[in-house]
């Protein structure tokens, strides 16, 4: 039984390796298709925005960084700027849209959460080197530090979960 567990968790962290690092490829088809299927078939944005929102309860803010036509638009901008200074404008889209209104206040309290393991931590830094909102704001949040907020339940974060991907040992899960 033990070897089963072993071997599913295993299976889950490559297999969410694997969907974060093609992650833009997710999104194009996603973002792509999300469009086309509003567009072609005049599907009313408030079904759009329920959708975000049960989304939002279950997994947290993540239509921005998976399924949104903005959000891919947003990404590829970013993408322009290898010095990371465009990183910071992902958030002004934002401004405007009730799924990121809605879904990024759900992320305090979605089913689905980024969690810390604090026996396994070893505070090596490695995965608040990857998280986009711990660059922004280095002195309010950190995944591992105890005395500063957790940038997974903060409004800002869209679950791209590199952070939980980078962890070395696994302290890092994206969790019931």
């Amino acid at each position: 039984m033990l070897l089963i567990s072993i071997l599913l968790q295993y299976i889950m962290q490559k297999t969410l390796k694997v969907l974060v690092d093609k992650r833009i490829i997710i999104l194009s088809i996603f973002g792509v298709s999300t469009y086309l299927i509003v567009s072609h078939f005049n599907i009313s944005l408030w079904y759009v925005i329920l959708f975000g929102v049960v989304l939002g309860v279950v997994f947290g803010k993540v239509f921005c960084r998976w399924i949104c036509p903005m959000g891919l638009v947003m990404e590829m901008l970013m993408n322009l700027s290898p010095d990371g200074k465009v990183k910071q404008m992902y958030q002004y889209h934002k401004m405007g849209c009730p799924i990121a209104w809605v879904s990024g206040w759900l992320n305090k309290f979605s089913i689905f959460r980024i969690k810390l393991n604090t026996e396994t931590c070893k505070s090596c830094n490695i995965c608040d080197k990857q998280c986009y909102i711990v660059a922004m704001e280095p002195v309010k949040y950190s995944l591992y530090k105890p005395n500063l907020e957790k940038p997974g339940d903060s409004y800002t974060c869209s679950k791209c979960l590199k952070c939980v991907v980078a962890c070395p040992n696994g302290s890092l899960e994206y969790k019931v």
